[in-house]
């Protein structure tokens, strides 16, 4: 998926927003290889809760903008609704 997500797309699927924390910028390795962001994903379990991301994202201008640590993000998880089943209430 790009940096840029269609908001558009997002009511017309099954969503879950979950709140964020950069932890820390990773230089690459190479010079041709991107930049990554490691965010802290609330509510997620200890051994899977730090995703890595490159870090580019788009403004609402167009225009390309970089994570800073420490930074309170959202992450987004949606789906389409074919992709998901309904919970069976106990």
């Amino acid at each position: 998926m790009s940096a840029k997500m269609e908001t558009e797309e997002l009511p017309d699927k099954p969503a879950v927003t979950l709140p964020g924390t950069v932890e820390k910028i990773i230089k690459p390795f190479s010079p041709q290889a991107p930049e990554k962001a490691q965010i802290a994903v609330e509510g997620a379990d200890d051994l899977y809760k730090e995703i890595r991301i490159d870090n580019v994202l788009q403004d609402v201008n167009g225009e390309l903008v970089k994570l800073k640590p420490g930074a309170e993000v959202e992450v987004t998880v949606a789906a389409p609704p074919e992709a998901t089943t309904p919970v069976t209430k106990k």
